[in-house]
């Protein structure tokens, strides 16, 4: 039965299922539980000594405009620099004008859906895929077309099929160092896919939170972001630099779609954080950033070669997981016969906390998988957490 507040809400949000981020969050936050649950960047890699001064330097060089309102689209000094980083490292010859600073890729991908879903309409996901999108883009009721993927990247067979679905409206993609899998597209799946795309009018969006975070091979090239003028590109400086002060940002060459994602935003937030974008701005440009990155990239490798090597050692051979170039996470497999929802609780029994990989498909199934996170532990507590899930498996 409905209670008095159920029945002031929308259809769309009852139909939303519990947040699983949430649950993840939360579990985190206990004190006794090893969590390679959630996808934390480490505390060690926010440049915090570095981040002060430019939160008091910020205050003396730009003054009121710090407390003021400001330009939807964002301030234009950060998108002038997001602007030229791209095209230093990507040549994808974009200007100030194709940059929208977001609060965070996480309202990036809620306005492009808010802009372009009607119920019903077709979305194209990774399957699995990042959970954050998967209930965002819920809110509007669209028809989800799962994908498979696998170590090359996305199924391209799958794709074309999706794409001949009715009222296709955007493919969602997570090209580099996938979130939960870790894994990454090749360079030929991503000029297959870009093939498969190139003459469809449909968004292509590339969400790249971890290409920064590489340490092993070389940086590859987008599969569309430069040459196809629907696409998006999402970034973000929360794994680079800080999560809490929420600055992402929009890449999009489309003028028209992206004055109508801007209106969308304006209207939710007027704009993202102007003290945020200003001290982030200050940091970028008076500190060694891709030295700093660097250091994250070595630590990162640090820890997961730390949790792989402690699996090799406590995991049986029954279970299968990925090994990452890069970026946050590890995917598992268990053997038939186990659920990853019971090995969940049994874990966390353990105090060790995992995600279980059942919200990252877009239906409900009792599936074997579960995502690990290296980042946001120290290498004690990877030792440990692996040593006590292996006694369990």
């Amino acid at each position: 039965m409905e209670t008095t507040t159920q029945q002031l809400l929308c259809k769309n949000v009852k139909a939303l299922p519990p947040s699983f981020i949430k649950g993840m969050l939360k579990v985190t936050q206990d004190p006794e539980i090893i969590s390679f649950s959630g996808g934390l960047p480490s505390p060690l890699s926010f440049p915090m000594e570095a981040l002060g001064e430019s939160m008091a330097h910020a205050v003396e060089r730009y003054g009121t405009k710090l407390f003021q309102y400001s330009l939807t689209a964002g301030i234009p000094e950060l998108r002038e620099f997001i602007a030229a980083r791209c095209n230093e490292k990507y040549g994808l010859g974009v200007t100030a004008a194709d940059i929208l600073i977001t609060t965070g890729s996480q309202q990036a991908l809620d306005l492009i859906a808010k802009v372009t879903l009607d119920p019903g309409d077709g979305v194209i996901v990774e399957e699995p895929g990042y959970l954050g999108a998967l209930q965002t883009f819920l809110q509007y009721a669209p028809t989800f077309h799962p994908v498979a993927l696998s170590e090359d990247g996305l199924d391209v067979e799958g794709l074309a099929s999706a794409l001949a679905a009715p009222q296709v409206k955007f493919i969602y993609t997570v090209p580099n160092f996938q979130n939960p899998t870790g894994l990454t597209y090749s360079v030929q799946n991503r000029e297959a896919v870009y093939h498969v795309i190139r003459d469809k009018n449909v968004i292509l969006i590339e969400d790249d939170p971890y290409g920064e975070l590489r340490f092993d091979g070389k940086t590859l090239p987008y599969i569309a972001a430069g040459r196809f003028d629907n696409c998006i590109l999402l970034g973000s400086f929360s794994k680079t630099a800080t999560p809490g002060m929420r600055v992402g940002y929009l890449v999009c060459k489309n003028a028209e779609l992206l004055e109508t994602i801007a209106a969308a935003k304006e209207s939710s937030d007027v704009h993202t954080s102007v003290l945020s974008q200003y001290v982030l701005y200050d940091y970028l440009t008076h500190n060694d950033y891709d030295g700093h990155i660097a250091e994250i990239r070595a630590l990162y490798e640090s820890q997961c070669k730390t949790m792989l090597d402690a699996m090799a050692e406590c995991f049986p051979a029954s279970v299968s997981y990925t090994r990452p170039d890069g970026g946050m996470f590890i995917w598992c497999t268990l053997p038939e016969g186990k659920t990853a929802l019971d090995f969940f609780y049994e874990a966390v029994e353990c105090k060790v906390a995992v995600a279980p990989g059942d919200p990252f498909y877009t239906a409900p199934r009792a599936v074997r998988t579960f995502r690990l996170n290296y980042t946001n532990a120290s290498k004690e507590e990877i030792r440990e957490g692996i040593h006590r899930l292996g006694t369990l498996l």
